[in-house]
Order: structure tokens, then sequence, then C-alpha cells
């Protein structure tokens, strides 16, 4: 049932079949959340296969994904992102910098000294008051943008609850403890393109990357890749590790607030984006990635999961805001 995807300095992320805790015997589906909840804990990574989302559905996203990016700089800054709050719209290159690092002036220097590579499209849920969707208009290669991606966040939403259910069977809880923190869909999908750069720029300065290294904010993240590479993953040993992207797969990263919430018995890893593994020519061409940033709904108060704990001060954290909390950490990134 289940495999390494990556096995490199002390670094294990294991590759499992979700179908089996979908649709798998009472067993097969406690076996998956285990090794499920084992991985996040291990490595704060997962790679899994058997989900409901098909190959042919997967290229149509991408494909839909990568006529945005087509579209002239000056009609996608007409999209552009605005506020923490909203966290809709287009960033250009440069605008956002990945990082851990939490205090804003420290960000705009590294910001400044190296620029990630990357433009982006949030889209956030339909219908949140005050915050609409920048969506381009539906004419020429983009008839249906707006009706695809928000068929997609519906099918992360489904799935981001599906997994929260394992992880809630791994620690032995009901398996619905989650459902009341997930069901609203808090949560942004970000369609991402690092476009095609000279391998020079990476030469040139060392420290270019094509997104910093950094944690990711909420409670997961499923990150659809293309085939090119370049996401790396920090091992125990502080190396950065290839996490080489598998066909028909997701990658699964925990994110700094589940660990907070399981009081840090499910780990948050710091992981990036690099030039790819080199190729013929002097070109890197263009990557393209799909993240579906999961978020516990913005009006819930996130404290310690029952069981994570023995008695009250083994609780290492205060309780906080979801969204208060996630409004805090875009504020630094942008």
């Amino acid at each position: 049932m289940e495999s390494a995807a990556v096995k490199s300095e002390g670094l294990i992320i294991p590759l499992i079949d979700f179908s089996s805790f979908l649709n798998g015997t009472p067993e097969q589906r406690k076996e998956t959340a285990q090794a499920i909840l084992h991985g996040f804990q291990t490595a704060g990574f997962i790679y899994l296969k058997g989900l409901p989302v098909t190959s042919e559905y997967r290229k149509h996203v991408f494909e839909t994904s990568a006529k945005y990016f087509r579209l002239p700089i000056e009609t996608k800054m007409s999209h552009c992102w605005t506020t923490p709050e909203a966290n809709r719209g287009y960033s250009a290159p440069g605008r956002e910098k990945t990082t851990s690092l939490l205090d804003a002036e420290e960000v705009k220097k590294l910001r400044d000294a190296v620029p990630d590579l990357k433009e982006s499209l949030e889209i956030g849920r339909e219908g949140e008051p005050n915050h609409p969707n920048h969506w381009p208009a539906e004419e020429g290669e983009l008839v249906g943008f707006k009706q695809t991606m928000m068929d997609f966040h519906d099918k992360c939403k489904l799935l981001h609850m599906e997994v929260m259910r394992a992880i809630a069977v791994g620690l032995g809880i009901d398996e619905n403890w989650f459902d009341d923190f997930t069901d609203v869909g808090d949560n942004t999908l970000r369609l991402l393109h690092y476009p095609e750069v000279k391998k020079d720029v990476f030469t040139i300065n060392p420290g270019q990357v094509r997104a910093g290294a950094h944690s990711d904010y909420g409670s997961i993240t499923l990150l659809f890749q293309d085939s090119r590479g370049g996401l790396q993953v920090q091992s125990p040993t502080g190396a950065f590790v290839d996490a080489t992207p598998i066909e028909d797969t997701c990658v699964v990263n925990a994110g700094d607030l589940l660990a907070r919430w399981s009081n840090d018995n499910i780990k948050s890893t710091i992981h990036r984006v690099v030039e790819p593994p080199s190729g013929d020519g002097d070109v890197y061409p263009a990557r393209y990635s799909i993240a579906y940033f999961c978020n516990p709904n913005f009006k819930s108060h996130i404290e310690a999961i029952p069981g994570t704990y023995e008695a009250e001060k083994d609780r290492k954290y205060p309780g906080i805001n979801s969204g208060d909390y996630l409004v805090q950490r875009l504020a630094a990134t942008y």
C-alpha cells in the first residue's frame, strides 16, 4: 500500500494510495489513515495517489491555467491582489516573497535582493462579502475559465475534508471531528506560473530561487505539479531534497496552523522551489503548478486537538482565530 516517494538525507516522504481510505474496508481505512498521520508527523509531507481527480481533468485545469498567464501583463494587473484580508487576485513576478521571516522590513530586504521568479492568481470561495474574486473576461481562450476553476476549488475542498478525516482516524478521535472546521471552504486556489528563465540567472546570483524557503500557513496544502521539477523539501540534516514529480499524484504538506493545532504532533516542514534538474540548452522552460491552500474556517477558534496533550500545562499554544492568524502571516509576505 505504501512506498517511499522520496528517501534521502533522513527524509522519507511516503507515497500512499488514498483510494484505500476513500473506498476501502474499515481495516484498510485505518491503516491508510495511520500512514498519512505518520507521514505528517515525521516528514510533514506525503504523496497521494488514487485520487478522485482523473488525468484528463487535471490536464484540462492545467491547460486552462496556462491560458490565463498568456494574457498581456496589463490585463493581468487589472486583476491585482489587494489585501491580506481578501487574498485574491494576480501577483506579478517579485510581488510576493515566500519566506519564513515574519518581520515586514526583513521580508522587503530579501524581496529586493532575490525576488521570487513566479506569478500567480489567487482564487477564493465565491460569495464571501466584500472579497470578490478577480475573474478575467470570458472571451477567446478564457471562455469557461471561471467555471473550471470553481469546479476545481470545490473538488479540492472535498479532498481537504477527506484528508482531515484521515488525520482524525489516525489520531484516534471521531472521524468527523474536523468537519465543522472545514465545511465553509475558506481556502485559496493558487495558479502558479514560473516563467522560463536563463540558466545563468542562477549562476550570477547563487541565492536566486523560483520560490524562497518557507513553510505554509494553514492546515494542509494540496500541490499539483507539472513534470518540470524544482520543488525541494528540507530534510532533518538541513539539506534540501528534491521532491520529484510523480504522475497523477498530489503532494500534500502540513501547514503551520495544523502543527500548532496538533500541539506539534504534526510537522510543518520548510520547502522551496529552485532551478530544476539541468537539461539541454541555456534556458529553463516554464513550470506550472497549482496549489490549494487549506485553512480551518476563518471564524474557527483553534486550540489543541483532543488527545494531543495530557494535561492543561502540556498545551504549547494559546487558542487563536484562524482568519486572524492567516491575515497576520500574509501581511508579512506581500
